[in-house]
């Protein structure tokens, strides 16, 4: 039996994670960001920590006191946390302050580097959620006509230079024009702008950049997601085979079949 850490985010990532790992007879430590991570948690870990993002200190004394030498970073965490103690007037976070800028690589190569200082190992979140990953192909019963295919293909470069660049890693397309970018405001958020701009029929594109580092904030999408697209009368979501998460793949595609919705691992 191993322990495994893991720090928990927004999402049904982490809670898939500590599932997969406790059927591998692992125990696992959970650091539960708070006002992000589930409850659900609670009740499926071996041991969970609540934490705030500001609690440095708290977090690495809990590291060491359980003697955690491998780590999983799983979840979204809101960004946007950095602008609202700035806002209050409070200073930056601690693993921040000295990055030469705030985007997301930057931010967890900073945190990686540190964590390695005291002995701990970030590994990869496809160590325990391979089984998340989707091959290439159509996923459900919808094919796509020629304006979802010309509209996927049209929205794929675009998708994977927005996540080269670190803005966001979806983008939202009718009639090869590109309606919205998902930035800060996070993929539900952008999926609402552009039924709000374009109407029905949108399709989205999300894709992982080129040198994605499977220990950081692998792309996914689920349930949540389809519901948010459904909502929005979108006509296809198109995602990345082998490199994103698919979260409730079941329960996803029979949702998208339900509603003659496309689903494309490209």
């Amino acid at each position: 039996m191993k322990k495994i850490g893991l720090v928990a985010g927004e999402g049904s990532l982490p809670i898939e994670f500590v599932k997969s790992a406790k059927e591998k007879g692992d125990k696992v430590v959970v650091y539960a960001i708070k006002g992000m991570a589930s409850h659900e948690l609670d009740n499926i870990a071996d041991r969970v920590y609540w934490v705030s993002v500001e609690e440095i200190k708290k977090f690495i004394f809990l590291l060491i006191k359980e003697r955690i030498r491998k780590l999983a970073l799983l979840g979204k965490v809101n960004k946007s946390v950095v602008f609202r103690r700035k806002e209050k007037g409070k200073e930056p976070l601690p693993f921040i302050g000295k990055t030469n800028d705030k985007a997301d690589y930057s931010l967890l190569e900073d945190i990686t580097k540190k964590l390695k200082m005291i002995g701990v190992e970030v590994i990869k979140g496809t160590d325990y959620l391979e089984h998340l990953l989707v091959e290439k192909g159509i996923l459900g019963q919808t094919l796509p006509d020629e304006r979802i295919k010309n509209d996927i293909a049209f929205g794929i470069d675009v998708a994977r230079r927005m996540a080269n660049m670190d803005i966001g890693q979806t983008v939202i397309v009718k009639d090869k024009t590109i309606v919205a970018v998902e930035a800060m405001e996070g993929t539900d958020a952008t999926i609402k702008r552009a039924k709000q701009l374009a109407g029905e029929g949108c399709v989205m594109v999300k894709m992982s950049r080129l040198n994605q580092d499977m220990r950081w904030d692998i792309p996914t999408v689920g349930s949540n997601t389809m519901l948010a697209l459904i909502s929005n009368k979108f006509s296809a979501l198109a995602i990345e085979s082998g490199k994103m998460f698919l979260v409730d793949k079941e329960k996803t595609i029979e949702m998208a079949d339900s509603e003659g919705l496309v689903i494309e691992a490209i």
